[in-house]
C-alpha cells in the first residue's frame, strides 16, 4: 500500500473516531512535533593509495553484506566540452557501455548482468563516471570489464548515429518545457560564455554536429589514469582495493602529454537581468531565478546548504510555502544550490499560469531578499537541519551512495574524513550566518528568466522590471552566450 493511501485512510479513520465520540480532537496536534535529536552515523574514514601510474584509488568499508560499489571517476566532465560541441562529454561518456573491446552493447549489457549488476555512465560537471555494483566474489570480473569499457571503448559510428538521434528527441521534448527552457537560458545569464555556461547535456544543434572523432579526441585527452579515481565502497579493505586496481588498471599508461587546460567556470554574462522568453501557445510559464554562488571549496558550503533549504529545498520550504501552500500558483517551487569546482548556481524555480507568472517573480524574488534581511527561526532552522540529516544518511545506506558521495569528495579535493562530519557541520550552522550569507550572495546580481505564453505576462512583468528584454523561443540560438543568433552567420 502506497504513502498516500495510508494517510488517506488513516484520516477517514480519524474523522469517523472524533465523531463517533471515540477520540478527543484535542489529542490531534495542530502542528507536528519538534525534530528529535541527530541520528549519529559512524562511517569509516575512506582509505587512499595511488598506483605508479596516477590513478588514485579510495575504498571505504562497509562490512557485514557481501557487496561492493565499483565507480572509476574522471575530474573532468561537461565543463570541458569544446565552445560549439557542447554535449560532447556526456555523449562520450554513454558510448563508452555501448561497444568496447570487440564487445558489442547487448554483449557488454549481458556480460554485466551475468556478474548480477548493470554498468552505468553518464558525465556531469566537473566529473564523469562509470560504476557498478556486485557482490564481493565477483569484483575482480566487475572490475575487468570496468576497465575494458573506460580503456577500450569503440565509438563506433552506428552507435554514435544512435546515441545522437536519442539525446536530440530528448532535447526537443526538455526544451519544450518552460522551466527546463527557462533553467538553461538562466544558467547562461549567471555563467555567461564560461565552462558552466552552456547546456551540459548539449543543444540539438550541438549534438548533431559531433562526429566520430570528436568522441575519440575527448576521449584520448581525459581518460587516463592521472585523471582517474577508482572508488570501492562496500566488503572490501584497503589492501584488496590495492590489489585490485593494480590487476585492472595498473598497466593502464599516463600519456606524456600534459592534462587539457579547465576552462574558467564563469565569464561576463550577455544576458539580460530579466530575460522573458515567448513560447507562444504554451499552457504554462516557467519562472526561474537564479544567482552565482561560491565553489564547493567555500568555507561557507554548509551555511548555504541550510540556507537553501530553508529557501526552498523540501516541500515545507519558504518558496513553495509561499507560491503554493499559500496562494496556489504552482504544484510547487523549489530551490537548489550546485557549488562546483570554480563557482557554483543557486536557481529557483516554479511552473505557473501565464497570467500569474508577474506575481510568482515578484514572490521569488522576494524570497531571496527576505532570507539575507531577517534571521531564520529556530524551530524553521531546526526542522530544515532535520530534513538535510535525514537525507543525508538515507544517501549512505547503500554502497552506491557512499561511493557516490565519497566521489564528489576526492574530485573536490575535500578532505575524505568530511563524510562522517556532515552531521555536526550542519548541526553547527546559526540563524546569523545563513541571514550573512543570503545577504552577501542573493542581495543583488539575480537573472530572471520567464517562459511561455508572453502575451499574458510580459506587461506584467514589465511593470515592475521595465528594462525586460523580450526573445522569441523559436528564434533563440542556444549554443550563443547571448541567446541570440549571430548576424550575418
Amino acid at each position: 500500500m502506497s504513502r498516500r493511501k495510508n494517510a488517506c485512510r488513516l484520516a477517514v479513520f480519524t474523522a469517523i473516531a472524533i465523531a463517533a465520540g471515540n477520540v478527543a480532537a484535542a489529542e490531534f496536534p495542530a502542528t507536528p512535533p519538534a525534530p528529535g535529536p541527530a541520528p549519529q552515523l559512524t562511517v569509516p574514514t575512506p582509505s587512499t593509495q595511488t598506483l605508479a601510474n596516477g590513478l588514485q584509488v579510495i575504498s571505504v568499508r562497509r562490512a557485514g553484506l557481501p557487496l561492493v560499489t565499483a565507480q572509476l571517476v574522471l575530474r573532468s566532465g561537461g565543463e570541458m566540452d569544446p565552445p560549439a560541441l557542447a554535449g560532447l562529454a556526456d555523449l562520450t561518456a554513454s558510448l563508452l557501455t555501448k561497444g568496447a573491446a570487440g564487445q558489442s552493447a547487448p554483449q557488454i549489457a549481458a556480460a554485466a548482468e551475468a556478474l548480477g549488476g548493470s554498468l552505468d555512465a553518464d558525465a556531469g560537471w566537473d566529473e564523469s563516471a562509470v560504476g557498478i555494483t556486485v557482490t564481493t566474489p565477483k569484483l575482480p570480473q566487475a572490475l575487468g570489464l570496468l576497465a575494458e569499457v573506460v580503456r577500450q571503448p569503440d565509438f563506433s559510428a552506428a552507435e554514435l548515429k544512435r546515441a545522437q538521434a536519442q539525446a536530440i528527441d530528448d532535447l526537443r521534448l526538455l526544451l519544450s518545457r518552460p522551466t527546463a527552457l527557462a533553467s538553461l537560458a538562466a544558467s547562461r545569464g549567471v555563467f555567461g560564455d564560461g565552462a558552466y555556461g552552456h547546456s551540459r547535456g548539449g543543444t540539438p544543434a550541438s549534438i548533431a554536429r559531433i562526429g566520430r572523432a570528436d568522441v575519440q579526441r575527448l576521449h584520448a585527452a581525459l581518460y587516463r589514469p592521472d585523471n582517474a579515481i577508482l572508488i570501492l565502497a562496500g566488503d572490501i579493505t584497503p589492501a584488496q582495493a590495492l590489489a585490485l586496481g593494480q590487476a585492472s588498471f595498473g598497466d593502464w599508461a599516463r600519456p606524456a602529454t600534459p592534462l587539457p587546460a579547465r576552462p574558467a567556470g564563469k565569464a561576463a554574462s550577455r544576458v539580460p537581468a530579466v530575460l522573458l522568453i515567448d513560447q507562444r501557445g504554451a499552457g504554462q510559464a516557467g519562472v526561474v531565478a537564479a544567482h552565482a554562488a561560491p565553489s564547493r571549496s567555500d568555507d561557507g558550503y554548509y551555511v548555504g546548504t541550510l540556507a537553501n533549504a530553508v529557501l526552498g529545498g523540501s516541500y515545507s520550504a519558504r518558496l513553495n510555502e509561499e507560491i503554493r501552500i499559500k496562494r496556489g500558483l504552482s504544484y510547487g517551487a523549489n530551490s537548489r544550490l550546485q557549488p562546483l569546482r570554480d563557482a557554483g548556481l543557486w536557481l529557483a524555480a516554479a511552473q505557473t499560469k501565464n497570467p500569474s507568472a508577474a506575481q510568482v517573480v515578484e514572490l521569488m524574488l522576494g524570497e531571496f531578499k527576505r532570507l539575507g534581511d531577517n534571521r531564520v527561526g529556530d524551530a524553521e532552522l531546526a526542522a530544515r537541519k532535520a530534513t538535510l540529516i535525514g537525507a543525508y544518511g538515507r544517501s549512505l545506506e547503500t554502497t552506491a551512495g557512499l561511493a557516490e558521495q565519497v566521489g564528489e569528495l576526492a574530485v573536490y579535493g575535500v578532505p575524505l574524513d568530511e563524510i562522517g562530519r556532515y552531521i555536526a557541520k550542519v548541526q553547527a550552522v546559526t540563524p546569523k550566518q545563513i541571514e550573512k550569507y543570503a545577504d552577501k550572495h542573493l542581495a543583488a546580481g539575480a537573472v530572471t528568466v520567464v517562459v511561455g505564453d508572453a502575451a499574458q505576462f510580459a506587461a506584467d512583468v514589465r511593470k515592475a522590471h521595465p528594462q525586460a528584454a523580450l526573445l522569441e523561443s523559436t528564434a533563440l540560438d542556444l549554443d550563443s552566450p547571448t541567446l541570440q543568433p549571430v548576424v550575418g552567420k
